[in-house]
């Protein structure tokens, strides 16, 4: 069984190095950049500092208190009967230092099969100043976005689990100001999340360890539109898919490593005649949400090359001293055709009875990335543990 599990895991690292050779220039994409375009954007940003110093993985990475994002099926092999965590991240801080992202997620446990997760995504872009044609100022108003998550996890033997969350989804970027005679209101979404987690001991030549499998398909939901004659607008599901390697290398040193590749299930937009408006390369956007994912692997104006150029990857590796201290390392690809993210992260994470700090920071191969040189943090209290500490003292 040990080597099946590591044969698919270097399965997963050979993907991984099939995307990197497989690259084209710009110009061969019909001669321009073709991001997919979505609602809500914010959802995808990562908001824990654990993961955010590991290059953006987490979907198979050991079960802690921010497994809400990742992948909720990992609650169920969580040790302990609850805990919360607090995440925090400025947003473009070298040219505003109002605008950030927090995060609070929580889980219980009240059996040994089954855990209930909450979680609230708060998106804050700061004081904007709304003027009319003759820029006279109308009003200030902060656009702000959130998500309030409910989830549930059940593990079906000692090894399986899935989980499911349910999201509303609300933004509010105008506060109802109006452009001309178009009025404007708040868009609202409703979502879920389904997701699976497989781990399993293996041994290592004499080295005790841990591979584990998992699988996310989030934010399938309702299309958004901020206006009453708006097309409507995808939100940012995404299928996320990884695999990650734990090694005990003695009593007190252990090594983990991730690899996570994601894939927007949202239609790629198509290329269209200048002249008449015909779609030339590529299918028709304007479709339901099913039929919009189901398109999505083979929509592409490119073709396979540009589908498969549609697949981010994102590797990282983890250090743990005798589970007090964590270093942390990691690296994001994103093709160039499709937002040309590319960078390194670093983190850190101390561990003492009760409570817990992770921090993160980014370090972007091009200057486009929004939390370059930014110290990202995470609070984890796990009151589990807490518990135990008061019982003993009271012995």
């Amino acid at each position: 069984m040990s080597k099946a599990i590591l044969s698919v895991f270097f399965w997963f690292a050979g993907l991984c190095g099939v995307v990197v050779q497989a690259q084209i220039s710009v110009g061969e994409l019909a001669g321009q950049v073709n991001a997919i375009p979505t609602a809500v954007p914010f959802l995808t940003i990562t908001p824990d500092s654990r993961a955010g110093g590991m290059g953006d993985v987490g979907v198979a990475t050991t079960p802690d208190i921010n497994s809400q994002h990742w992948n909720a099926a990992k609650y169920a092999f969580k040790e302990g009967t609850w805990g919360v965590g607090i995440s925090y991240s400025p947003w473009l801080r070298h040219l505003v230092n109002d605008i950030n992202l927090a995060y609070l997620v929580g889980y219980y446990r009240f059996d040994k099969l089954q855990t209930v997760s909450m979680s609230l995504r708060y998106f804050s872009l700061g004081n904007i100043e709304f003027t009319d044609e003759w820029a006279t100022p109308i009003r200030t108003f902060n656009p702000n976005e959130f998500a309030l998550d409910a989830g549930y996890a059940r593990a079906f033997s000692e090894k399986v689990s899935a989980g499911l969350v349910f999201r509303f989804i609300y933004s509010n970027l105008t506060g109802g100001t109006g452009t001309g005679s178009t009025d404007t209101r708040p868009g609202m979404s409703f979502a879920a999340d389904v997701n699976m987690y497989y781990h399993t001991d293996i041994t290592l030549s004499d080295k005790d360890g841990e591979a584990a499998f998992g699988l996310n398909i989030s934010n399938i939901g309702t299309k958004m539109s901020y206006t009453a004659d708006q097309e409507a607008s995808f939100l940012p599901t995404n299928l996320r898919l990884g695999g990650s390697l734990g090694i005990d290398l003695d009593k007190y040193n252990r090594i983990n490593f991730a690899l996570d590749l994601n894939k927007l299930l949202v239609p790629t937009p198509p290329v269209y005649n200048d002249s008449t408006g015909d779609i030339i390369a590529g299918m028709d956007p304007n479709v339901s949400v099913p039929v919009g994912m189901l398109h999505s692997f083979y929509d592409a104006p490119g073709g396979f090359r540009e589908e498969f150029h549609e697949i981010t990857w994102s590797a990282g590796a983890e250090y743990w001293y005798n589970q007090l201290l964590a270093l942390r390392g990691g690296f994001f690809y994103e093709h160039a055709t499709k937002g040309n993210r590319k960078y390194f992260s670093m983190g850190l994470g101390l561990r003492l009875n009760v409570f817990a700090v992770d921090f993160s920071y980014l370090i972007p191969i091009y200057q486009n990335n929004p939390l370059a040189g930014t110290l990202r943090f995470t609070l984890l209290f796990d009151f589990d543990k807490f518990n135990k500490q008061n019982k003993n003292k009271k012995i």
